[in-house]
């Protein structure tokens, strides 16, 4: 099981805590932003496989932005899927 806490650009919170576990997301922490919102989000990616949560939120956008925070969130867990295992490979 590994922690990391990913520095936000773009979004309301300003870091996101992710803890994984093989592929696994186990715990998401967001500080800062919508909090209701961003604890349905971590919630509901509990358990989810790190592909399975960047399928279905990787892209989406905030308010004009290019980016948003469960856009962050796949940043996060894709830096962390580099670290444990090597290159994210998007291909499906």
């Amino acid at each position: 099981m590994r922690t990391i806490t990913y520095r936000t650009q773009g979004t309301c919170s300003r870091f996101i805590e992710l803890t994984g576990d093989n592929g696994v997301v186990v715990d998401v922490k967001f500080y800062g932003g919508c909090d209701g919102n961003l604890q349905g989000i971590s919630r509901l990616v509990k358990g989810m496989r790190y592909e399975d949560v960047i399928a279905r939120l990787k892209g989406i956008s905030c308010n004009g932005k290019p980016t948003s925070c469960p856009d962050q969130l796949c940043r996060a867990i894709e830096e962390m899927f580099n670290d444990e295992r090597g290159t994210f490979n998007d291909e499906r």
